[in-house]
Formats: C-alpha cells, structure tokens, sequence
C-alpha cells in the first residue's frame, strides 16, 4: 500500500534517515482505553480516546463512552469518574469499534502508542474477536519501555503516566479519563522522542530496535541459566549461589519462559534484582497443569522465595475467629489453633486484613454480638461502668451488666452466638435478611455511600464463608478420585484421561493414561503409590487452604467425573449419595445468600 511519499531522485545519496521511515513522517495514534477493570477476553471497554499526530501536529481527535456487557464495579466507577449511568445510552462496541478503527486508521501504516501498551492492545485485541473483525496488527510504541530507559530513577520514582507527565509539564493532567490521559500521553510522547533521538535514533525502525534490544546487561548476562532446561511443561526455580529458592514459577514451556527473563519483554524491576542474584534454575517437569500449579504452590510454602509476591508465607494471611469465652465474640488472629473442639470457629484465610476487617464488620452490623475485649466472667457481677454506646443503640445486649443492671442473660446471648455460629457454617439467612433491610433502610433515606460500604461489607464476609463452606468437604473425604478427557494446553502431555488423587483436600497423586487403553488399571496403580494423607488437623496452613481451593476449581470444570470416593464410612461407591459431599453447598448457606444479595442490587 502507498503512503504518498516517493523514492529519492536518481544521483541522490541517501542519508541514514532514508534507510526508515523518519520519525517527523510517521503517523502516531496515541490510544487510552478505559475498561470494567476485568480481564481482556471480556472486552469490557468504558470508554475510548485517541489523539492521532504527525510531526509534533495534532491531526484528530476521537472520545466515546461505550456500553460494555457487564456492569462497572463501584471502585471503578470512583477511580475513573464513568457511571453505569453515563454508558447505560452509550453506544455498544460494536457500534463504536468501526468507527475507532477507521480514526485510527492502521491498515495505513498509523502507529498505536500507549502508556501500558499491553493493555489496551489486549483490549483492542478482544473487542476486535468479540465483534468479528480481524486484528490489524499496527506497529506499537509503548511510552512506559522508553521512560524506562530514557529517565533516570533520580528524575522520577516510576514511569507511571501521573509521574511522567508532572516532569515533562504535560498541557493535559492525567485523570483517568480516557481522551484526557492520550493528551497527556501525547505531551510525553514528543518528550521521550525528543530524548531518544540524541541517541541516534530517527526512524521508526530504530525506534523498534531501541526498545527490542534495550535489555538490562544484567539480565543479559544471565541468559545462559536457561541452556540446557527442558522444553516441557513444569515448575523452575531460581536460586542463588547459597541454592536458596529466589523465584518458583509455572509454564507450559520452562525452557522458553526462563529464556524470557533475560530479554526485553522482562521490565519487573524487582526480576532483574532477582537474575542478578541467581546462580542456577532448577525445573521440575510435570504431567499436567494442574500438578504444576500445586508443586509451584507447595514450593513457595515450603521456601518462601523473596521475589515471589503472591502466596508468600501462611502466617501473613488473616483469619476470624469466634472466640470461645464465656461470651464470646469475634476476633482477628493469625493462625488457627487446636481450640476448635472447644467451640471455636475460623473463616479465611484472608489475604488482606482489611477484608477480614469487614467481614466482622458485616457479622457486627447483622447479629448483636459484643465488640468488647473485655474479659466478661460467666456470671457478671454488673460493677463497672454502665453500659456502651453499642448497647443504647441496640447493637449489643451488654451482657457485662448482669441481668441484675438489664444486660442480656446467657441463654438470649447464646442464641446470637448461635445464628453467627450457622453463618459461618451453613446457614446465612439471617445475616442476608438483616443486611438487606439495612440496606432498605439507608437507601430510603438516600445515603447511598453508607448502603455501598454496608454492602461491600457483607460481599466480603459472604464471599470468604463460601469458599470456605464449599472447600470443608472436599477437605474431610478421605479419597476422590476423579478424571476428565485430556484436552490440555499447547505443550501438556496428551492422552485418554487426566486423573487426579485427592486426599484430605491435597493433591496425592496425578497421572494421563495412554490414549485408547483403559484407564482402570491406571487408576489403581495411581491410588496404591499415591501419597499418604493424614486427616487435617486444626492449624492447618493457609497454602494448603490454598491447593485445596486449586483442586475444588479443578473438580468443577466442565467435563470432570467421579471415579470413586471414600467418604470414611467404609465403601468408595461413586454412585453412592456420600459422592455428593465432596460438592455440597449448604441450602442456606453464603453462596445462596450472595446470589440473593446480587440479585437485590
């Protein structure tokens, strides 16, 4: 295709510039998307905006709100400003995406520039499949690989869009919003390729070849960590010259994944103080993704790689407890103990202490329990002070009184205890009825903040007490063992069935039989060397909380079925109703009642 410029006339000695597209020629698109804040495959884009420029000249400009297919969750809507209600008459993508592609204009050699390229080129990529168009494929510039590497740590903190554009007085200041962010994003545009090209660079292939081949000569140096590792599906580990565990990591590919480290495409600052520190990468092939995934899990409990974020030490997750006073209330502690035959109940782990936090808060504004920390002997003497503030408003019974000063007597106490009792175990009617007339109440009178908050509140409790009433099954069988047709990723190992060993809620084994055999014998080999569970105990670990969750995700795929199972009563009949247990969901329970909350929104 032509892009209306001609070829240097006969005679002419072509400079260094001429071998490229010169970057005063090139057409930029600088993009922003704002989106529901979910994955890509969703497509779910709020709003667009574009800038199209052209040897520093602004050419157009194009912003539109779109409708997206779900709803925007509450701390999206605060973050960026854009209200169900203001996409509720926007147009769809489909209507919107024609019209995006033709501004754009990349079929004619346009360049997409974004801050966090990947992003919006992820999204773009999305709604392109959703509505059946094909990807145009234009080159992309992304302005946050080259503020890596055109300012310096003592210009700025981080290369974030806010950042950027504070250093370069950008006309435009960022604010989530998407026309105003690709104006700011222009501004810090121009700025970088006023930088980069007192290094040389003046084309748009320079450009390319200046970000491609920018890596850190650390990570550089490194690359032979990745000689010799299998191209197969596993875990690898990064260790250090002492051999402690640096990093765990998954891929279908260990070989291809470790090489990636020492590339380009690697911007982690925090993995290429990882590299620097590595000696060796040790893998671990595994059968099936599933299997990698646990190992990955159970090496990080086992070794607490520094450089991994994510499912680091059980003790730094939360739990609440319903503790086992006299009059018991609830309580954030760290780990769980052996007092649960005493009476005590735990929901979590939670991963943040400010979910906990609400979740007591959600079982506080539900059920009258005491918020004191005060210990309250069995019987109360009622000396002290009078009663709360909690109290006169109904929201304790003051049990600390004594019946002899109107507190609340043991057996009306009891009864509170053992409604938030239920809640946690099976059955959150009450603390759904209750929440959802509170939530009446405020919006009748049009406090609408306080009806989010109360409302995130029993999101989060009823959220946490449903992974927990749906893992505990799964966690006290004995013995599942269930199978799917083997249909895994590119690179996992094919076969007729993908079979699974669960014991106690941990993986104990896991094999693909050969495609056309049968898999009986498979399966019987599978159960008689598979690992040796005890029964859980109480103070079980939060990773192994964690695998359990992985397998009951794995159990509920389309596609799985029961072999067999042992529910301890002395037969492992896969069509026996105790099958049922390893899946049971209380009638009444969280899951129930967050279906019904969501219903009610």
């Amino acid at each position: 295709m032509s892009t209306g410029t001609t070829g240097p006339p006969a005679g002419f000695q072509s400079s260094f510039e001429d071998l490229g597209q010169p970057l005063a020629d090139a057409t930029f698109v600088v993009v922003d998307l704002e989106t529901t804040g979910g994955a890509p495959a969703d497509a779910g884009i709020t709003e667009i905006g574009a800038v199209k420029v052209r040897g520093g000249q602004v050419l157009g400009e194009f912003q539109t709100l779109v409708r997206p297919s779900s709803p925007i969750p509450a701390f999206v809507q605060v973050l960026t400003g854009i209200t169900n209600g203001m996409v509720a008459t926007a147009p769809s993508l489909a209507q919107v995406l024609p019209a995006f592609l033709e501004f754009a204009g990349f079929e004619r050699g346009t360049v997409l520039v974004a801050h966090n390229a990947p992003y919006d080129t992820s999204f773009l990529k999305a709604a392109c499949q959703v509505t059946g168009r094909p990807w145009p494929k234009p080159r992309v510039v992304d302005t946050v690989v080259l503020a890596r590497q055109l300012v310096d740590r003592d210009e700025a903190p981080d290369r974030k869009l806010g950042t950027l554009a504070r250093l370069f007085g950008t006309a435009t200041t960022p604010d989530h919003r998407a026309l105003h962010d690709a104006r700011a994003t222009v501004d810090v545009l121009h700025a970088l390729l006023g930088r980069v090209g007192n290094r040389g660079v003046h084309s748009l292939e320079d450009l390319s070849a200046f970000a491609a081949t920018a890596v850190n000569p650390v990570r550089r140096a490194k690359k032979h960590l990745a000689v010799g590792l299998p191209s197969a599906p596993g875990v690898y580990q990064f260790r250090d010259a002492a051999g402690r565990v640096l990093y765990v990591g998954t891929s279908v590919d260990v070989h291809r994944r470790v090489s990636s480290y020492f590339t380009a495409s690697e911007t982690r600052p925090r993995m290429t103080e990882m590299v620097r520190l590595a000696s060796t990468v040790v893998p671990v092939v595994c059968q099936t993704p599933l299997e990698a995934r646990v190992r990955e899990l159970r090496l990080i409990a086992e070794h607490a790689p520094p450089y991994n974020r994510r499912s680091k030490a059980p003790e730094k997750v939360t739990w609440v407890k319903l503790t086992t006073d006299a009059w018991p209330r609830l309580s954030l502690v760290k780990q769980v103990r052996d007092d649960v035959a005493a009476g005590a109940e735990y929901l979590g782990p939670f991963r943040s202490t400010r979910t906990a936090e609400l979740a007591v808060e959600a079982l506080h504004e539900t059920h009258p329990l005491r918020q004191c920390t005060r210990r309250i002997p069995r019987t109360p003497t009622g000396e002290g002070p009078g009663a709360c503030v909690l109290a006169e408003i109904g929201r304790c019974g003051a049990p600390c009184l004594g019946t002899g000063r109107g507190g609340q007597d043991a057996e009306s106490y009891a009864a509170v205890v053992a409604e938030v009792r239920a809640a946690l175990r099976s059955d959150a009617t009450t603390a759904l009825t209750r929440g959802r007339e509170r939530l009446r109440e405020l919006a009748g009178q049009q406090r609408y903040e306080e009806a989010a908050t109360t409302r995130d509140r029993l999101e989060a409790f009823l959220t946490a007490a449903e992974r927990a009433q749906r893992r505990a099954p799964v966690a006290a069988t004995p013995e599942i063992v269930a199978a799917r047709r083997s249909e895994p990723a590119p690179g996992w190992r094919t076969g007729g069935w993908e079979v699974v060993l669960i014991r106690y809620g941990r993986l104990a084994g896991t094999c693909v039989t050969p495609a056309g055999s049968d898999p009986m014998p498979h399966i019987e080999a599978l159960r008689a060397t598979g690992e040796v569970v005890a029964p859980p105990a109480p103070g079980r670990p939060g990773l192994l909380v964690e695998e359990t969750d992985v397998l009951l995700g794995w159990l509920e795929q389309p596609g799985v079925r029961l072999v067999s199972l042992d529910d301890g009563r002395g037969d492992d009949d896969a069509g026996d109703a105790g099958a049922a247990v390893a899946w049971a969901s209380p009638v009444r329970g969280a899951g129930w009642a967050r279906h019904h909350l969501r219903g009610a929104q």
